[in-house]
């Protein structure tokens, strides 16, 4: 975890500043055509927002910025605007304590992490959860109390237009925020773009524009533009009606991506065609947490080096390692012939360790570089004994790039915590289950679970590996070596779907071809998008 001393100023606030276009369409939607406003900026900074409201030369009855930092305040108070309050306090403090409502509200919020709010921002930040019916954890991000809060704060029929990180569709720690708007709003609008308005961070943010109007209707839409110029030329009135309705059983926004039947084939096919989920099959935990995988991960120099054979266990911890869906004792020993670390070290306590001079000239190399004092290591009894040593059938990488793999792991192998360790449950056919995870329904499923980041990174954490469909026949376990020999013969993905989609989905379960084309599509869509992160 970083220190708080060593975050810098811009992390501490939170503070990445909205581009103008930006700023400008937000108002554009949000006022449209609207003269007696009365407006909130929870947290302005240097005054981006109420630049925009003045070049724009907008009508409104009033607007109150809020914002913690004195200097960016005092640069905000500066702007000429009537009608215009700009309060140097934190929001939280300001949300629980105002009688003040508004019609709309605005912003770019901070990005600030639980554990660089002080104590005081913490038990506010509380309130606002508890009077939301919110449950705040340590997980939440400062992004997250900044919507909800200033939802509370809307009059009867209001609106709120957030530039907010991509996360809000998709992480865990957001999913109750998601429920919230679903539930609270009656018009949900989401603008994402191609191209990262914020590169020097590599954060993926999206525009969250959310109506109240009173009505029973709970609506949704995403657009996606190609950078934040082409707001400009956009017209408001395309978000007046969003068309898909809100699923509130959805764990997850990046449906709304899709196409209204798309989410509806998705939604309907596991239980039309009685299709299982991995974890019905297997439990998937993180892998190994070592507290600090660069020592107790090594290679044979290494391992030669200081004489550690006695506690070197096989390992593989890298995608770039597995070049297919079976690991093997053969791929391991030449990942052991080249610098890759191919080996874990898993000591005994050190009254076990019979002063061995090579194992004990390691343990000291280790404090000299102070891994001893890492928060993982320096909560246990003796730092160097890695906990959880177990081996699993199976391994899911846990971030990925072009597709997310399931790998059976022959070897076998220990894993650290960059890939998940994968347990069967009793009775399941390995091989089979490894087999059926490849094809085009599973893998769409992979990107719906899972979150995507700025590089066109997609990661899951176990429990979203578990909730992706896997279409498991026992006879599946004859395509295992098929798709493993072209998989290691380089064919493309595409190739080994076409394959597998016939025997897997059509011939397993019943999809005609025209679902497994729905099923291949919405993988395609999804990953393209996120892939495309990564150009500039």
């Amino acid at each position: 975890m970083k220190l708080i001393e060593h975050a810098s100023a811009e992390k501490l606030r939170g503070g990445f500043y909205t581009p103008a276009p930006i700023a400008a369409f937000i108002f554009k939607w949000g006022i449209n055509g609207s003269s007696s406003f009365d407006i909130l900026e929870p947290s302005c900074g240097n005054g981006v927002f109420l630049e925009q409201l003045k070049e724009q030369k907008y009508k409104f009855n009033s607007i109150t910025a809020i914002e913690l930092d004195e200097a960016e305040a005092e640069k905000a108070d500066r702007i000429k605007l009537n009608s215009k309050s700009v309060i140097n306090t934190d929001f939280h403090l300001y949300c629980n304590k105002t009688t003040e409502y508004f019609d709309l509200i605005v912003g770019n919020p901070p990005y600030i992490r639980y554990q660089y709010f002080n104590e005081d921002q913490q038990k506010e930040a509380d309130k606002i959860f508890k009077r939301a019916g919110l449950k705040y954890s340590k997980l939440t991000n400062a992004w997250v109390s900044f919507v909800v809060g200033s939802s509370l704060l809307l009059k009867e029929k209001g609106k709120i237009g957030f530039v907010l990180p991509a996360e809000v569709l998709q992480v865990s720690y957001a999913q109750q925020l998601r429920e919230f708007l679903a539930h609270f709003y009656n018009k949900i609008n989401i603008i994402s773009f191609e191209k990262l308005v914020f590169p020097d961070i590599q954060q993926e943010v999206v525009l969250l524009l959310c109506e109240r109007n009173g009505s029973s209707s709970h609506l949704i839409e995403h657009l996606e533009l190609i950078d934040a110029s082409d707001l400009e030329a956009l017209d408001v009135n395309r978000l007046k009606s969003p068309a898909k309705q809100i699923d509130f059983k959805s764990n997850k926004w990046t449906f709304y991506f899709l196409d209204q039947k798309e989410i509806d084939f998705l939604e309907t096919i596991a239980k039309s065609k009685k299709i299982p989920a991995i974890g019905d099959f297997a439990n998937v935990e993180v892998g190994i947490t070592t507290g600090a995988n660069g020592y107790f991960t090594v290679p044979r120099s290494v391992v030669e080096g200081y004489n550690l054979e006695p506690f070197a266990k096989p390992m593989v911890g890298r995608s770039v390692q597995v070049n297919s869906i079976i690991f093997t004792k053969e791929d391991w020993v030449r990942n052991r012939k080249t610098k890759a670390k191919a080996h874990l070290l898993v000591f005994p306590a050190r009254s076990k360790l019979k002063n061995h001079k090579g194992a004990m000239s390691y343990i000291s190399l280790g404090e000299t570089m102070g891994m001893n004092k890492g928060y993982k290591c320096g909560i246990r009894d003796d730092w160097f004994v890695v906990p959880s040593i177990k081996l699993s059938e199976a391994l899911f990488i846990r971030r990925n790039n072009l597709f997310p793999k399931l790998i059976l792991n022959e070897a076998p192998a220990y894993t650290t915590d960059t890939m998940h360790r994968v347990f069967m449950k009793s009775g399941v056919n390995i091989n089979a289950f490894t087999a059926s995870y490849y094809n085009s329904l599973s893998l769409a499923f992979s990107e719906i679970s899972g979150r995507s980041y700025g590089g066109g990174v997609l990661e899951l954490m176990p429990s979203e590996v578990e909730k992706i469909l896997l279409p498991y026949k026992i006879e599946h376990e004859n395509l295992l070596q098929e798709i493993d020999h072209m998989m290691r013969n380089k064919k493309s993905i595409e190739a080994i779907l076409k394959l597998t989609n016939e025997r897997i989905l059509k011939h397993g379960y019943g999809l005609s071809s025209a679902e497994i084309k729905l099923a291949d599509s919405v993988w395609k869509k999804l990953a393209i998008r996120r892939l495309n992160r990564n150009k500039k």
